[in-house]
């Protein structure tokens, strides 16, 4: 792997991509990049410490135990995780073994460079510290159950927010998307009752702890536990804010807690006490939920500058969320501009009563699909669907979208350049696959692909886009990024910059137009200060537009002829012509044959220019998917609109051979 590889790959990884571009640097310089086969043990439970190591690919399992009929499997790691810490920082034997479940890259940081590390960037061992000190501080209480944990606080400025509602839809969905084990921590005040136990029909015999009181035993805290029928385990505990010994016991538990479950959901009373932000320090993650009413986000954003600047938490540490249980006047942008920060999520209003499990009982609501993206987000099994240029070609990803509707295969953000882009863009707002090629019949005829064709004075293009742009608006009238049923990223490069751009805001038609300028051919499209054209120029395949959103699982869709597609299609048409003819004769016939087929014009000679150098950069960027979908389009043409069915069902047949693949990808 070349350095310019192992320094994209450190940005991916959530460990090192808050760091600035100087420190990546230096952790490039002190890292290596090994490969392991599959089955190939990286440390044995027992061994002394010897690195860290950050999965670039591939998948890596950890466990307990000997020989694979008798191990205790604890977790399974994939992209941008990292292990071996823990040995590391205490210098103990590694208390794991660790196993690469098949092919992987892993960064490899050694003992003696990771100390200079932490030496240079002194916050990366403050943030680690915090990260580990709660397992660290109780590994020998008891044996661990589980590798890895989070802690995860619910927490709002004031009550009737539906704090406890999203706790409660947030564990069971937790549980339901990853398999993993969970349980909610119900924090109030001595004098509040509790609410949980009844939602999870936990209503009677269940122990409330007492924090005011020594900390208990580790299994003390583990007998505290009470467990649902809806997968999340309870545990409730009251404090008093005046007692210090409260937030001591209470780190006790989760110290303790953290050994057994992947994920500990803290429900902490609304208020803004000394213990709830002491608490809050200790997560790793915290959510802070607002209703849409102007006082209310001008609050929580008082609340969160107070976290940051009183007691030093991290922005990335801190998710917006928004519950639309009330009806509010203000504009997505306009309530963005309010709290002071992006908004992690938003809650639709809930439109009918019954149970508050609603990801349970009503799991087709808003609500419900609201709460499982940020549930799979959390839980870092986002699946991610990034489709590229083509022109033409980008009809196939018609028929990828096909299969994934058919076999209801999840995918949580959707990413597109040029063609790419449209096609992204009407699926994300809710067109289906039918849906989109029914529009593709508007291109009946190979002579209606000039309809997109107004030509102007060719000082930065000559088409100058007026007739693709209404094309656009015609489908997606004033849509915005705030209008899409799932994320959706679109790529653009930036002319005066000469860099990418992933636009995630604003109107739908004048990101899909300036991703969809051909250099050379459509006039660039001037985006706020900005000039923008073909995002296909420097991202062909937008899967790094996905990784930085934080999705560590990716399909795309590679419909751009790589060097041996070409080989192999010139292949065929000497075959065609045959081989037996003379040689004046044959490159006539040849010369011939490519004016016939492919109508050579300026159109094909830029377009053919550009797929050459994005055939080797889509190789690239197919290095960051789990997998590459890439249709047979022989005996195809990129200028070939009209024959947009074939196209789509080229890239079903392609996706239907690498079904398997797929679901295991997702199951993962």
């Amino acid at each position: 792997m070349t350095a310019f590889d192992k320094s994209a790959a450190l940005k991916e990884i959530p460990l090192f991509n808050g760091l600035t571009a100087r420190e990546r640097e230096l952790v490039q310089e002190r890292s290596e990049v090994a490969e392991y086969k599959k089955g190939a043990l990286i440390y044995r439970e027992g061994a002394a410490a010897d690195a860290l190591y950050c999965v670039i690919s591939g998948r890596i399992v950890i466990y307990t135990g000997g020989d694979p009929e008798h191990r205790n499997v604890l977790e399974y790691l994939h992209r941008g995780k990292y292990f071996g810490i823990i040995s590391l920082l205490t210098g103990d034997a590694h208390s794991v073994s660790a196993e690469a479940l098949n092919d992987s890259l892993l960064l490899v940081i050694s003992k003696e460079n990771f100390g200079l590390i932490l030496k240079k960037i002194p916050r990366l061992a403050i943030d680690l510290s915090q990260t580990l000190s709660r397992r660290l501080k109780n590994k020998d209480l008891h044996q661990k159950t589980v590798f890895e944990s989070t802690v995860i606080s619910v927490f709002s400025s004031y009550s009737q927010v539906g704090k406890t509602m999203y706790a409660l839809n947030l564990a069971l969905s937790l549980r339901q998307e990853t398999g993993k084990r969970v349980a909610i921590l119900d924090i109030v005040p001595r004098d509040k009752g509790y609410s949980l136990p009844l939602k999870l029909e936990i209503a009677e015999g269940f122990p409330v702890y007492d924090l005011c009181l020594p900390a208990k035993s580790a299994q003390g805290f583990k007998d505290s536990m009470r467990q649902s029928r809806f997968g999340a385990d309870l545990a409730c505990f009251s404090y008093d804010e005046q007692n210090p010994l409260c937030v001591r016991s209470l780190l006790e538990a989760v110290s303790t807690l953290v050994n057994d479950y992947h994920y500990l959901i803290l429900d902490l009373p609304a208020g803004m006490d000394r213990f709830v932000y002491e608490v809050l320090n200790q997560s790793d993650i915290i959510n802070i939920l607002s209703s849409p009413e102007e006082v209310d986000l001008k609050r929580t954003r008082n609340l969160v500058e107070r976290l940051k600047v009183d007691f030093g938490f991290p922005a990335a540490k801190i998710r917006a969320i928004v519950n639309e249980y009330k009806l509010s006047k203000l504009t997505h942008d306009e309530q963005v501009e309010l709290i002071g920060q992006p908004i992690y999520a938003t809650l639709p209003k809930i439109e009918f009563s019954g149970d508050d499990r609603l990801v349970l009982s009503h799991p087709d609501s808003e609500y419900a699909k609201a709460i499982r993206r940020i549930a799979r987000q959390t839980g870092d099994c986002l699946v991610g669907l990034a489709l590229g240029v083509g022109f033409a070609y980008g009809f196939c990803h018609i028929g990828v979208l096909k299969v994934i509707e058919e076999e209801h295969i999840p995918v949580d953000a959707i990413s597109g350049s040029s063609i790419g882009a449209v096609i992204a863009g009407l699926w994300a707002t809710g067109r289906s696959s039918e849906e989109i090629l029914r529009i593709t019949s508007e291109f009946k005829q190979f002579k209606y692909i000039w309809g997109f064709v107004d030509l102007t004075i060719p000082f930065l293009g000559f088409i100058k886009g007026n007739k693709l742009h209404s094309f656009l608006k015609k489908h997606f009238g004033n849509r915005t990024f705030h209008d899409v049923r799932c994320p959706l990223r679109i790529v653009a490069s930036d002319v005066k910059h000469k860099e990418s751009r992933v636009i995630d805001k604003g109107p739908l038609v004048d990101a899909i137009m300036a991703s969809c300028a051909m250099p050379g051919v459509f006039l660039p499209v001037k985006f706020k200060e900005d000039m923008l054209f073909d995002g296909g120029v420097i991202n062909p395949l937008p899967t790094e537009a996905l990784l930085k959103m934080g999705i560590r699982k990716i399909i795309a869709v590679n419909v751009t002829p790589s060097r041996q597609d070409m080989l192999k299609e010139y292949e065929k048409i000497k075959e065609d012509l045959g081989v037996q003819k003379p040689v004046a004769r044959r490159m006539f016939s040849l010369l011939a044959y490519l004016k016939a087929k492919f109508k050579t014009n300026i159109l094909d000679i830029v377009f053919s220019s550009i797929e050459i150098l994005q055939s080797e950069v889509a190789q690239k960027e197919a290095q960051l998917a789990d997998l590459v979908i890439h249709p047979d389009t022989r005996g195809l043409h990129w200028l070939e609109l009209h024959k947009a069915p074939e196209f789509a069902r080229r890239g079903e047949l392609e996706a239907r051979k690498n079904l398997a693949r797929i679901k295991e990808i997702v199951s993962e």
